[in-house]
Parts: C-alpha cells; sequence; structure tokens
C-alpha cells in the first residue's frame, strides 16, 4: 500500500503532531524490544523545538494533519547545549571526508529524524531527506550526525537508503557512536 502524504516546513501548528512522535520514539520511552526498531537519542523540550521551527530548520511530513515523519537540522551553536554535540565537534579535526575541511562554519546537526513505525518501508526518509536537503544546501555543503552503534535500523536507513558515509567513531559516556557525513551536493538516488 502507498501512502499519501505531504512535506514542509514545520510551523508552530505542527509541535503538538511533533512532540507526540519523538515521545514515542525517545530511547528512554521504549523498551528493549521497541529499541530494536530504532529510536531517537537527543531529548527535545517544546522550547527548543520552537527554537528550530524559527530556524526553518525542522522538515516534516504528514498524512492528512498527522505527523508521520521529521528531520531537524541546525547549526552547531544550537545543538551545543547538549554536552556530546560539544565533544563531537571537537573532534572535527580528526575528521576526513572527500575535500572537505570539516568545521562549525561549512556543517550543521542533521538530526534527529523519525519516520513513524507505521509508515517505515515506504519511502518516505527518502522524500524528507530530499526535501531538507533542497532546503539546508545554500546554507551548509555538509551534513554531519551520529547514530548510536546499537541503533542499527538507524544506521541501515543512513548508510542504505541515503548513502551517508562513516567517517569515524567515538565513545561518549558508555555508548560507542559512529560519524557519519553527507556531501550535500550528492542527490540520493
Amino acid at each position: 500500500m502507498t501512502v499519501s502524504y505531504s512535506l514542509k516546513i514545520a510551523t508552530k501548528e505542527d509541535i503538538p503532531g511533533i512532540v507526540a512522535l519523538h515521545q514515542a520514539n525517545l530511547v528512554g520511552n521504549l523498551n528493549e524490544a521497541e529499541k530494536q526498531e530504532g529510536f531517537i537519542t537527543t531529548a527535545l523540550t517544546v522550547e527548543q523545538i520552537q527554537t528550530v521551527i524559527d530556524q526553518k530548520g525542522l522538515f516534516i511530513a504528514q498524512n492528512d494533519n498527522a505527523i508521520i515523519g521529521f528531520i531537524f537540522a541546525s547549526h552547531w551553536e544550537f545543538f551545543k547545549q547538549w554536552p556530546i554535540f560539544e565533544y563531537m565537534t571537537s573532534l572535527f579535526p580528526r575528521f576526513s571526508y572527500r575535500n572537505f575541511d570539516i568545521s562549525e562554519g561549512n556543517s550543521f546537526q542533521y538530526g534527529p529524524i523519525c519516520i513513524d513505525k507505521n509508515y517505515r518501508g515506504q519511502g518516505i526518509i527518502k522524500a524528507i531527506f530530499e526535501f531538507m536537503r533542497i532546503h539546508m544546501i545554500n546554507q551548509y555543503p555538509l551534513a554531519l550526525t551520529f547514530i548510536n552503534k546499537t541503533n542499527i535500523p538507524s544506521y541501515k536507513a543512513h548508510t542504505e537508503k541515503l548513502q551517508w558515509q562513516v567517517i569515524d567513531e567515538f565513545q561518549y559516556n558508555t555508548n560507542e557512536y559512529y560519524v557519519m557525513a553527507y556531501d550535500m551536493k550528492q542527490n540520493i538516488e
């Protein structure tokens, strides 16, 4: 069954749906079986969501009026309020990807991303990613993110469906992460 959906940049009116989808997939709210389907590690408040909306960096997929997917995209200063992002940016000098001299000025933090579990496997991730890419490419040539190594569905979605590249790894607290990069000039196939 093909699902019908629309893509747009989120507005204040979308916050309740974004919060509901976010909370339903936040790692701390899931049992072990649910975590195997993928999860979000970054907890976000309504105020933080509003900030990214104000920056025009929150992209959503909707089926009727229900939020069925989202991608956050913002500059590093916003994300540095979480210590893991501050740590990751401190590692930039050791990262190597294509011909980029990776910096906070030429890259942005992509994610979290979430597709409602009832809509996964229907191509929405590619569509919403491409929608975000078209809107962010003029600001940044490079997208970076990290994925918890235990989040196998997210790793597979990014490497197999979206062609992200693993460029490094790091450990933070007791977790292991892949550092991933995407050249914003490349189109997904």
